[in-house]
């Protein structure tokens, strides 16, 4: 009876770290795929054309139901140190993981 209960604890164990393992791939290929809008976002905050785009939306010339998330300092700030903090976690999470050798 003990290597039944074994069996089905390693199949539990399996079945969520497979399913974790499919979601990250999926998520790293989005994130991977998102890494040009992110540097064109940090180039566009501050720069001439953010300038002009933030004059343009205060003097009223802008459409009222643009959306504008953009404009605000603090929404691209926001994002950029995200994504800083997310590629740290990564890095340590890679760096504290003890080496598997899946031919073992």
């Amino acid at each position: 009876m003990e290597n039944i209960e074994r069996i089905e604890e390693m199949e539990q164990k399996f079945n969520q770290a497979f399913d974790a393992i499919r979601k990250m791939e999926t998520a790293f290929e989005h994130y991977e795929s998102t890494q040009e809008n992110i540097r064109q976002l940090n180039a566009y905050l501050g720069s001439k054309e953010w300038k002009d785009d933030l004059y343009a939306d205060e003097a009223g010339i802008l459409p009222v139901n643009l959306k504008r998330g953009v404009l605000s300092e603090d929404g691209i700030w926001n994002l950029l140190a995200n994504w800083h903090e997310l590629k740290e976690r990564m890095a340590q999470l890679v760096c504290k993981q003890s080496p598997i050798n899946p031919t073992k």
